[in-house]
């Protein structure tokens, strides 16, 4: 099976791929728009940052798997991908402490203000009188928004400097919170009306696109100290600026509403244009040799589970309930042919099979295959079933809602 790796891996980890019996094809430079001829019969296609479009997925006849080397999937064509079968993985977590670090830099960075510091100190200016007005974040209250992993590492690194926290997600309990050792506001409003200074840790989906609107910005206090190092589309950008210069909202980003597609590029936004007010990165959030590493060990590792298993881990595609009604059980000899024997049962009875799984016993003599269906085998089929010398025991159990969960 041929691997396509469409940006920057380590050798070490194209030779893990090699070792698996992969015929690895290493083009770190593709872009977008070369994607789709470069696609070819590979079977797996490993991606950081280019985008995978549904001209790339209906190109790859032998696509079976696209894995996203970090954690978004939000570049790739989930819709396509599911409508062809193939898998689509990510790596949640590797990046998290990385991100979880540069936003306690920003913080601290406004805080501080440490890039005017720089700045003027490099110009030949000494200012302590100016730069010496830091309120210190020791005592002061954060909100976190999105409690996942990279937003627990920011909760555990903030609690370092003694910041009293608050937290909102849509999962976050009051029990949850209290192991956290934090406290859960009860939505976003409130949340930025308790803080001093509020960091975004959400993934991109269709419900968090400009959650921080304009009515959540202006619960914020004047002066308040924003950071966004997740996505630029969770904020309502218009609202954001209007935020910064009529309330002077100190804010720091890693991530814009238009950034250049190479690693490279001219760059413009209206936000950076506010000197004194926002601090930007040129979203490195993930970017340390650590989370890189980290994420590499585990691209290699779902793809081997891949390979020797068929299984895919963090598959982000999968149906999340299934429209499986019933569930038929068939013990069963080990035999040749036995399965496709009960597959064409069920299909003259014009029953969709929705899911199936078979598994072995020891000294592999007996099975048991597991035909989740989507309507009621009809008694006939089943007594179809049971005449057969191979079939030890056939049932059926209707799938209720507490199991299909």
């Amino acid at each position: 099976m041929r691997i396509l790796i469409a940006d920057t891996f380590s050798e070490v980890h194209l030779d893990e791929f090699r070792q698996l019996g992969l015929a690895v094809d290493y083009r770190e430079a593709l872009t977008q728009e070369e994607l789709p001829q470069a696609i070819g019969d590979a079977g797996i296609l490993v991606v950081r940052s280019t985008e995978v479009t549904a001209k790339t997925i209906e190109a790859g006849q032998a696509l079976a798997l696209i894995v996203r080397a970090g954690a978004g999937v939000n570049t790739i064509d989930r819709k396509a991908a599911s409508a062809r079968g193939i898998f689509l993985a990510n790596c949640p977590g590797k990046n998290a402490i990385a991100v979880a670090e540069l936003t306690l830099g920003l913080l601290l960075a406004l805080d501080r203000r440490i890039p005017d510091n720089v700045i003027d100190l490099r110009a030949g200016h000494w200012n302590k009188r100016e730069y010496s007005r830091a309120q210190g974040l020791y005592g002061r209250t954060l909100g976190v928004l999105g409690t996942g992993a990279i937003g627990r590492e920011v909760i555990a690194r903030a609690q370092a400097f003694g910041m009293r926290i608050f937290a909102w997600s849509r999962s976050l309990t009051d029990a949850t919170a209290r192991d956290l050792g934090i406290e859960r506001a009860a939505s976003i409003p409130e949340l930025c009306a308790l803080v001093d200074a509020l960091t975004l840790h959400l993934p991109l989906t269709r419900e968090t696109r400009g959650i921080l609107d304009e009515a959540a910005l202006a619960r914020l206090k004047p002066g308040a100290l924003l950071v966004n190092t997740a996505r630029a589309e969770l904020v309502d950008g218009a609202a954001l600026h209007r935020a910064i210069t009529k309330r002077q909202l100190r804010v720091a980003v890693d991530v814009f509403d238009e950034e250049p597609k190479g690693a490279t590029g001219d760059f413009a936004d209206p936000l950076v244009a506010l000197s004194g007010l926002v601090y930007g990165t040129h979203h490195i959030g993930a970017s340390t040799e650590q989370a890189q590493q980290a994420i590499a060990d585990e691209t290699v590792r779902i793809v081997r589970g891949f390979v020797a298993r068929g299984k895919v881990d963090h598959c982000v595609n999968l149906c999340a309930r299934s429209p499986a009604a019933f569930l038929l059980r068939v013990r069963h000899l080990d035999q040749i042919g036995v399965l496709a024997e009960v597959l064409g049962a069920i299909r003259r009875a014009s029953i969709n099979v929705e899911e199936m799984e078979n598994t072995i016993f020891e000294e592999a003599r007996a099975a048991c295959a597991l035909l989740r269906l989507a309507s009621r085998p009809p008694e006939q089929l089943l007594d179809e079933l049971r005449a057969r010398d191979a079939i030890l025991y056939v049932d059926v159990v209707e799938l209720g809602e507490s199991i299909l969960e």
